[in-house]
């Protein structure tokens, strides 16, 4: 059993300790710490949810390739860059703006996320990255980078003399 709840950390399940993992994380993201901020109220500061800024991404690997998805609902594939960095480094980001508002409008509730995002994952060397495919369907991104072929090592029979 856990003493530190996962929800402390925005329930991430990333393990710090696996160096495919690049997450970046920021500590004091929910923290509004300008005065501007910090005289502002709730309502205001509730456009710019960290949920969006904490896009989710799952990473299986499958025997030809590294698939990433991400669900990416309303954004337009123009508004979602996928990198390649130096470093075998994939780099996924955009922005989700928020909503213009009306001088006659009247907000009840505003919890869509909105605001920029970015995530980083280390590829592993077998990953051809000259080959990296994108594809933006139903607001869900998907990202295959194919693998090297795994060479099989030649077995040559030897003969036992004895």
């Amino acid at each position: 059993m856990s003493i530190i709840p996962s929800t402390l950390f925005g329930g991430r399940r990333s393990n710090i300790f696996d160096p495919f993992s690049l997450d970046i994380w920021d500590p004091f993201q929910d923290f509004p710490f300008t005065s501007a901020a910090i005289s502002a109220p709730r309502s205001e500061l509730a456009g710019e949810t960290s949920a969006f800024a904490n896009t989710r991404i799952d990473w299986k690997e499958t025997p030809e390739a590294h698939v990433f998805k991400a669900d990416l609902p309303g954004l337009k594939k123009e508004e979602v860059k996928v990198e390649i960095e130096e470093g075998r480094v994939l780099q996924i980001s955009g922005e989700r703006s928020r909503e213009k508002e009306e001088k006659d409008d009247t907000w009840h509730r505003l919890e869509r996320s909105s605001g920029k995002f970015l995530r980083r994952f280390r590829l592993p060397e077998n990953a051809k990255l000259d080959q990296v495919k994108a594809d933006m369907e139903n607001g869900v991104l998907t990202v295959t980078v194919p693998k090297e072929a795994v060479k099989k090592p030649d077995v040559k029979a030897i003969e036992i003399s004895g």
